[in-house]
């Protein structure tokens, strides 16, 4: 049975959340600050976290980076806010999926079961990858280049972790909205994705403005050239 943590101060929403989520089959605990959040959170006791942004003694944003030193647990952040820039910041430092208020509950059900999926079957993959001189090692979320580990957002993590897993195969937005974001991430626009890409290929790539490994096939998506 999957556990879930609930850090949010509304109790409305929280009420409603727990009929929802027990009905569903999934233990829940509950936290309405950052404060109860930190005396009850521990690594590896829950298999998913609803991460609300503001809250009464601080932001959502600080509880995810602080468990993003220590754990890859899948955080869906919770925020009445839909600006592009917090969007981002979201999933810059770790979050996983950003969902605004009001939501449908069948909705953010059908997001949790997604990320549950998703980090199931990324734990069943090898250990992990190699190429092009970058190694992943998948269990400890790390990334070294040429023996140095990188310093990668969650976001360029995972998009590291989808190209180096589709060598030689065009990628279009699409197929990567799917993939990372279960193709409802709307608010990625073609011009966030381009940031994204970017961003990883300054700390990949030998010369950027010239890139090797990840490429732009333009009019169809991106790939991940295995350089022979």
């Amino acid at each position: 049975m999957d556990r879930i943590l609930l850090i949010e101060d509304d109790l409305s929403l929280i009420d409603g959340l727990s009929c929802l989520l027990k009905r569903q089959g999934f233990e829940l605990d509950i936290a309405r600050t950052i404060k109860e959040a930190n005396a009850i959170w521990m690594d590896g006791k829950y298999d998913l976290l609803i991460l609300d942004v503001s809250l009464p003694d601080g932001s959502g944003f600080e509880v995810c980076q602080k468990i993003r030193q220590v754990s890859k647990v899948p955080i869906i952040f919770l925020t009445a806010s839909d600006e592009e820039i917090n969007i981002v910041t979201g999933l810059d430092i770790g979050g996983d999926d950003y969902i605004t208020k009001p939501f449908k509950l069948g909705v953010l059900l059908s997001r949790i079961n997604a990320l549950l999926r998703r980090a199931k079957s990324f734990g069943a993959t090898d250990t992990e990858i190699i190429s092009n001189g970058i190694k992943v090692l998948l269990l400890q979320g790390q990334v070294y280049k040429d023996g140095k580990l990188l310093d990668l957002t969650t976001a360029e993590y995972r998009l590291l972790c989808l190209f180096m897993q589709n060598p030689n195969i065009i990628l279009s937005k699409e197929k990567i909205l799917d993939k990372l974001w279960d193709g409802e991430g709307n608010y990625v626009d073609d011009n966030t994705l381009a940031v994204y890409i970017r961003r990883l290929r300054m700390k990949i790539e030998n010369n950027p403005g010239d890139p090797r490994m990840l490429l732009t096939v333009r009019g169809m998506g991106y790939k991940w050239n295995v350089v022979s």
